[in-house]
């Protein structure tokens, strides 16, 4: 085992050691909460759920993105608004080392989907794979897997790799944004996902460039996508 993977285990460790002997608090007030939820229940409740669709590829470009009926193929449905209380959630899923949290937040992903048309599918933003080594897990894939199980689809993991490594999106506008990600997604074998439904999952959507990229490939390959999310960062 490497030392890498020695000190994850260690630390995973700790964090077991460390919920067994200390109850959860919830991070946004202090009360008691399930760690499998990370927040009690009035915080979770607190965060803006969200049902409509947005439209990625006009929020990409600065346009209004509610309501757009010109590109079917970029809907994506967010769950939550990405408040204070949403974005301890996904630090927590994606940074925290807390992979357990994903399937009560698959809960929420569930909840903000329409009832039809049902995916044929669910995959996942992909990491690059030297980001994923660093993490221990891609926090998209865990959301996708737990979704898929709760509609009863199959999870299919590489349906898109990513071509390149990007540059942190964080801190890039939306055309920098777009640039970046141009051609970064490759379809997996397209033939296996002509003409089907493909659910493309991601933590949160900001200005729609990484799922437009996802979702755009699919589509240029024969593929009927949409995108999901667990939060909007509006």
């Amino acid at each position: 085992m490497s030392l890498a993977a020695l000190a994850g285990a260690a630390r995973g460790l700790a964090r077991d050691l460390e919920a067994f002997a200390l109850p959860q608090r919830c991070p946004g007030c202090g009360a008691p909460a399930d760690p499998a939820r990370l927040l009690c229940d009035a915080c979770a409740a607190a965060i803006p759920a969200l049902s409509f669709a947005l439209c990625a590829h006009c929020l990409v470009r600065g346009r209004d993105p509610v309501g757009c009926a010109r590109h079917p193929d970029a809907r994506v449905w967010p769950a939550l608004v990405y408040d204070e209380r949403a974005a301890l959630l996904v630090h927590a899923l994606k940074y925290g080392a807390r992979p357990g949290l994903a399937a009560a937040l698959a809960e929420r992903l569930a909840a903000a989907l329409p009832a039809s048309p049902a995916p044929d599918l669910v995959t996942a933003v992909p990491l690059h794979p030297a980001r994923r080594r660093e993490r221990g897990y891609n926090q998209a894939w865990l959301l996708a897997e737990r979704l898929a199980a709760r509609a009863g689809v199959p999870a299919v993991e590489g349906v898109l790799v990513r071509e390149r490594a990007t540059r942190a999106q964080a801190r890039l506008d939306p055309g920098a944004r777009r640039r970046n990600l141009a051609g970064a997604f490759r379809v997996v074998e397209p033939q296996r996902y002509r003409g089907r439904r493909v659910l493309v999952v991601d933590d949160v959507v900001t200005t729609g460039a990484t799922l437009d990229a996802c979702l755009g490939a699919l589509a240029a390959n024969g593929a009927r996508p949409a995108g999901a999310a667990l939060a909007w960062a509006q």
